[in-house]
């Protein structure tokens, strides 16, 4: 696969979602590696640490969701001086794969046994709307907790705020943490909302309505779309590699 076709299959996996956002804030492509593209390691985030990965395993492609931070102060900086060291491509894409239909959410629902939703997350009025699926049938809180943590592969946040079973499920994947978002939860009847990310708001906001809340980590909510995407590509190019970089479980 050469950037070329790499472009076309992109614009081909995301249709309007990537003219729908701001190339250069939302996604964006930095062609600091060979034409020729073999090897793809895919992460959350990019950051020294990952380049690095990436480079020892002699990745020509590192995908991630999200771009190297401007206000984490100069690791942006350090990050392309590493990819152009190595010469690396690098492509993240952020906002687009949190709406793709193979994208952050809905590839988390997957994961949780739910392939069948209720509403697809969406970007409305500057903010991600819940994803909600549903359960075939409805659990326990705190079984529902424990497949969550199986599923992150990482221990969570939870707070029981009712003592009803689950089966409806809100997901905002990442920083979810608003407690409008929560109120969409609730006015999507929803029996437990996820995210990535709180403060001390979501938390206040959850137990006031009585939305049970679960808390992973904002890495490891997104991990399984960025997954996906690496694994479109490769669908239509079988040459392709893919090798997942390891990330920190951090709360």
């Amino acid at each position: 696969m050469n950037r070329v076709q790499l472009k076309e299959t992109l614009e081909l996996l995301f249709g309007d979602l990537l003219q729908a956002f701001e190339e250069g804030d939302e996604y964006a492509f930095y062609p600091y590696g060979p034409e020729e593209i073999k090897r793809i390691g895919y992460a959350t985030n990019i950051t020294p640490d990952v380049v690095q990965q990436a480079a020892e395993k002699k990745v020509q492609l590192l995908l991630t969701h999200h771009d190297a931070w401007d206000f984490v102060y100069g690791m942006k900086e350090e990050c392309h001086h590493l990819l152009k060291e190595h010469q690396m491509n690098h492509f993240f894409v952020h906002l687009p794969l949190d709406y793709a239909p193979f994208g952050t959410c809905n590839s988390l629902f997957k994961e949780l046994g739910m392939e069948s939703l209720v509403q697809v997350s969406s970007h409305q009025e500057g903010r991600s709307i819940p994803g909600i699926g549903e359960l075939t049938t409805p659990i326990s809180f705190e079984t529902f907790v424990d497949k969550v943590k199986t599923v992150l592969d990482e221990d969570v946040k939870s707070w029981k705020n009712s003592d009803r079973l689950i089966k409806r499920v809100g997901i905002v994947t990442g920083a979810g943490n608003g407690t409008d978002q929560i109120r969409d939860a609730v006015n999507g009847e929803c029996d437990v909302y996820i995210t990535g990310e709180k403060n001390l708001y979501t938390v206040q906001y959850a137990q006031y309505v009585k939305m049970n809340l679960i808390v992973g980590s904002h890495t490891f909510t997104e991990i399984f779309g960025v997954r996906s995407l690496a694994e479109k590509i490769a669908e239509h190019h079988p040459n392709i590699e893919i090798v997942q970089l390891a990330e920190e479980h951090i709360e």
